[in-house]
């Protein structure tokens, strides 16, 4: 069963910074966009930031552009969140996910099919 599994996630100060990791071993397919959305509870998830597989172009929420940078290893099938200028806002639980239906950069949730079960950033002074 192919699975994703995201770690790094911390309590940081405003203003910090934090990378995050998410490994998905066994997933083989060669096109597919692996994304990083985050939850706040009582909140739906929203869309962070979007890689495609094949030529590594990126997308991202507005609410985090010029902070985050998404990267991925594709031989380790690892991908990276790097969060720099955090704030409060960003205080969330992190999910990866997979959408192998097509390469767009899709910001519904509903879209992806293979998820991890979260890594928490907490940003607070």
């Amino acid at each position: 069963q192919v699975q994703a599994v995201e770690s790094g996630g911390r309590l940081v100060q405003p203003g910090g910074s934090l990378t995050l990791s998410c490994e998905y071993p066994g997933f083989t397919q060669p096109y597919y966009i692996i994304a990083w959305f985050r939850q706040v509870p009582g909140q739906e998830r929203e869309g962070v930031a979007w890689i495609s597989s094949s030529d590594g172009s990126t997308n991202y929420a507005d609410f985090v552009k010029g902070r985050f940078t998404i990267s991925r290893n594709r031989s380790r099938n690892i991908v990276y969140l790097q969060m720099i200028d955090l704030s409060p806002a960003d205080t969330a639980l992190n999910h990866c996910a997979i959408d192998a239906s097509d390469t767009a950069f899709d910001n519904s949730a509903g879209k992806f099919t293979i998820w991890g079960q979260g890594t928490q950033v907490t940003v607070a002074a």
